[in-house]
């Protein structure tokens, strides 16, 4: 599905379908200088309510053009947004389904199948919505994800398995979330660090003079953060 991106190995994106009945679109950034002998981090990007992968891959400069592959997708569910345009939904409040967690891994196993990736630094960045998916799906497979990146999300309702990731290996968290942010309010964020923390992971909370939008700054942090956390886990391996 993503054979041209062997042949051509430039900056940019590369969409593609999953699935026959087009259910499952990826979207794939090719960082700026890409070595196909060099192992990369994987950035999985889950947008928010309403919006489509668009929000995360639009954002990729501002992370880094450099550092990762990253793939945006979209959410299985359709919505109407304010604006009358059709929106992309992960289900609302409702918990990560089989459908979802099928699709993620898809994803990554393309990805892997068509370009160098380093198999221990996959991580989960979510938005809003996104971020609540991301929470479950880190915390579902710990073996899988080396981190989760929390932007002005929440922790999802109900039990997440976080004994099996409280661990030196489990994933380690980053949460960040505008402090004028009128959809999730702070305390939510605020919520998600005592949990984690109470339940013995790696995370850190950072606060930023935003609303609900992927700004700069917070994104500026996401890459120290991963870069860091690669050092962290894996520093017998060189990032």
């Amino acid at each position: 599905m993503l054979e041209h991106v062997r042949i051509l190995r430039e900056e940019g994106v590369y969409r593609s379908q999953l699935d026959e009945a087009g259910r499952m679109p990826m979207s794939l950034f090719l960082p700026q200088a890409y070595e196909p002998r060099y192992p990369y981090p994987l950035m999985v990007f889950l947008h928010g309510h309403g919006e489509q992968e668009r929000q995360w891959i639009d954002a990729v400069p501002n992370l880094s053009r450099r550092n990762y592959i990253c793939i945006g997708l979209r959410g299985v569910r359709t919505v109407q947004r304010p604006d009358g345009e059709t929106g992309y939904s992960w289900g609302g409040v409702r918990r990560c389904d089989a459908m979802i967690e099928e699709y993620v891994l898809a994803a990554v196993q393309e990805t892997m199948r068509v370009c160098h990736v380093h198999s221990e630094r996959i991580f989960l960045a979510g938005f809003c919505e996104g971020a609540s998916v991301a929470y479950q799906l880190g915390f579902s497979f710990p073996d899988k994800f080396a981190g989760i990146v929390a932007l002005n999300g929440w922790v999802p309702p109900g039990p997440l398995g976080l004994k099996q990731a409280a661990h030196e290996d489990g994933p380690g968290v980053f949460i960040g979330h505008g402090m004028q942010n009128p959809r999730v309010p702070i305390e939510r964020a605020r919520e998600a660090y005592q949990l984690l923390m109470a339940a013995g992971l790696n995370v850190s909370l950072r606060l930023y003079p935003s609303e609900h939008s992927l700004c700069p700054m917070m994104l500026r942090d996401v890459d120290r953060w991963v870069i860091n956390e690669c050092h962290r886990r894996f520093e017998s391996s060189p990032f």
